[in-house]
């Protein structure tokens, strides 16, 4: 193992929501970065007020990031008010496409990309959002056919139980009991990777009988946190339980599903969230995520960590203790 599994991997920010990467050789990690303001939590997520962030760059398994700088600010982006959240990064030739949530002028949450020559930034945002876009934590996900899938959403402060069929309704509210769950969405990207191709489509997460999640079921729901990576060729879709803070997982063999519920990939760490993303370097698989040891547990003030992430021989993950330090 190495010795920085496990360890808070930046030390003079707060970082969380860590989206990780090979690009070149390198690992790249791109988190949110948690101001240092001390503010009342709430379910509607106001203290996470993040205003700009920074991209990590690793040399390897066993060397701490550097940090890159800060590659893009909430004032460059003319679309945005506020909190921005979980980014995600993808290239494609040659250009780097950083994927980012905020909210707009009236207080909604988007998606928008800003672009770059490189890995390391810094991005210039697009002029507006990506149309056809809502709520939080963009996912640009590379399939093996050189098509971009975005994956998104989250539910409460992220609004996505708010919507139906991709319409926002106040009065709705997440699913409880036997009723169906709210669920994560994908779209397939243009090739310009600036705009989506087609109208967001549910991501169904089933159980093993073949039917959806309920929104009753909150240790396996989907609540916040898609990501989408290939293994072989099973695609694998993983998320946060948000309020039960599991990390889980799901199988399909179609990007666009329906996924099948595999289990948990990491118990409850210290702090309220939980976020990840999962990578493989060097022939092993890596779990990115976060949680509040280095603040002793402030849910605002988060720390990004790794670890190597283990599949048994049927190619289901093996869960880890997400206290284990």
């Amino acid at each position: 193992m190495s010795s920085i599994e496990k360890k808070p991997l930046v030390n003079d920010l707060y970082t969380a929501d860590p989206s990780a990467h090979v690009f070149n050789g390198k690992i790249y990690i791109y988190p949110s970065h948690d101001r240092d303001i001390d503010v009342e939590s709430n379910d509607n997520g106001d203290q996470y007020d993040m205003t700009d962030y920074h991209v990590y760059e690793m040399d390897d398994e066993n060397t701490l990031p550097r940090d890159c700088g800060m590659v893009l600010d909430l004032k460059d982006i003319p679309w945005a008010s506020k909190q921005v959240w979980a980014p995600d990064c993808a290239e494609k030739d040659g250009k780097y496409y950083f994927f980012f949530p905020a909210r707009d002028k009236e207080g909604f949450f988007r998606v928008g990309v800003a672009i770059g020559d490189s890995p390391r930034g810094p991005f210039k945002a697009e002029p507006d959002y990506i149309k056809g876009t809502f709520s939080i934590d963009p996912c640009i996900f590379p399939d093996t056919d050189k098509n971009f899938y975005l994956t998104f959403g989250g539910i409460w402060g992220g609004q996505l139980d708010k919507y139906r069929n991709n319409k926002y309704d106040e009065a709705n509210t997440e699913p409880t009991g036997d009723t169906p769950a709210v669920c994560p969405k994908i779209a397939k990207m243009n090739p310009d990777m600036k705009t989506l191709a087609e109208d967001p489509r549910d991501l169904v997460i089933v159980d093993e009988n073949g039917k959806p999640l309920t929104g009753g079921d909150h240790d396996r729901r989907y609540f916040e946190d898609p990501w989408l990576f290939k293994k072989g060729d099973t695609y694998y879709f993983t998320y946060s339980t948000g309020d039960t803070h599991f990390l889980n997982w799901s199988t399909s063999k179609n990007v666009y599903g329906p996924y099948t519920f595999g289990g948990k990939i990491l118990t409850p760490v210290l702090g309220w969230t939980t976020h990840h993303s999962i990578l493989e370097f060097n022939g092993k698989w890596y779990l990115f995520y976060h949680d509040c040891e280095r603040s002793g547990g402030i849910n605002q003030k988060r720390n990004v960590k790794f670890r190597e992430l283990k599949f048994d021989d049927k190619g289901a993950i093996i869960t880890m203790d997400g206290m284990e330090r």
